[in-house]
């Protein structure tokens, strides 16, 4: 009832478009993946698990389960480190991976194996590999994948740096956050490859046109993912907020901006441009990425309107 709940819910918001995956969600359990999680309340976080044997314990427990909310896995002196992806958010990231069959996929961030299990439903096992950097995490990982009938590729290691040794992949999908597009993933695609990944708030989808170098724009909707975690990572700088109205501050388009382009503009000039754009959305932006350099834009790649990433040497036409 609660999985079917669930289905339900993402199909009327638009985010199973597709029968396909329609079939995965309907047939991969969440339950499995998440026998312990927190589910964060007003006066902290809440623990609940699948074992717990107090009163009406374990119908919280299924309850949670099948909420279209994250739930936090892992953590670390009150510091998130993994995380089940809201369902809605992973329906979407999925079918803007365009997948097709006979295509193989890799997952950078394995987290509780949920988002594998789909992968290996929909493709089938073989063509599915994830990394995590987290020995804990990938094991319990393989366990969850077993229970649900799967075992795909499950690799112990640093995502910045892909699965060179299973490399070249149709499509590769992070579900953590990045300060810029590691170039070891724009290696590893295949020509007319795909890369889906949250960055700055968003999620970019990067066309792999040759081995190497990626453009595309960004889908509309909003991210918020546990940062990579891997010798390539460096956390984005913190933007500079004097001089904006509150009101403005609180808009999500315009922290967007803001954390998009923090490595260039203050607040006030990411204030400017976003009221002489009419606040522009997330789909209207979109990210360059080569071997060389990594950029920003609003509307065209070639515009005015370019910035740096944090990881990227610059804009050379800026």
């Amino acid at each position: 009832m609660r999985r079917e709940a669930l289905l339900r819910s993402l199909v009327a918001q638009g985010a199973l478009p597709d029968p396909a995956w329609r079939a995965a969600f309907e047939a991969v359990p969440r339950e499995l993946f998440v026998p312990c999680y927190y589910l964060g309340t007003y006066l902290g976080h809440e623990r609940r698990c699948r074992d717990d044997p107090g009163p009406g314990a374990y119908e919280r427990w299924l309850d949670g389960c099948y909420e279209d909310v994250p739930l936090a896995v892992s953590m670390g002196e009150g510091e998130l480190l993994s995380s089940s992806s809201q369902p809605s958010l992973m329906a979407r990231m999925l079918h803007a991976l365009e997948v097709a069959d006979g295509m193989t996929v890799l997952e950078i961030g394995t987290g509780t194996g949920w988002n594998a299990g789909l992968l290996c439903h929909r493709l089938g096992e073989q063509r599915v590999t994830t990394i995590d950097v987290d020995p804990q995490l990938t094991d319990s990982a393989r366990r969850h994948l077993a229970d649900a009938g799967y075992a795909p590729t499950v690799v112990t290691g640093d995502g910045y740096e892909g699965c060179p040794e299973r490399a070249p992949f149709d499509r590769i999908i992070a579900t953590c956050a990045l300060s810029a597009v590691p170039t070891p993933w724009l290696d590893q695609s295949a020509a007319g490859g795909l890369v889906i990944a949250p960055l700055a708030t968003g999620v970019i989808a990067l066309r792999v046109d040759e081995p190497g170098r990626g453009e595309g724009r960004f889908l509309s909707t909003s991210a918020y993912f546990v940062p990579l975690r891997g010798a390539g990572y460096r956390p984005e700088p913190l933007p500079r907020m004097a001089g904006v109205p509150g009101h403005v501050l609180a808009d999500d388009s315009f922290r967007f901006l803001l954390a998009l382009a923090a490595e260039s503009l203050t607040a006030v000039e990411a204030y400017d441009v976003w009221r002489r754009e009419r606040r522009p959305d997330r789909s209207r932006f979109g990210v360059t990425a080569t071997a060389e350099r990594q950029w920003a834009w609003l509307d065209d790649p070639r515009g005015p309107h370019r910035w740096p990433l944090p990881d990227g040497p610059p804009d050379p036409t800026g």
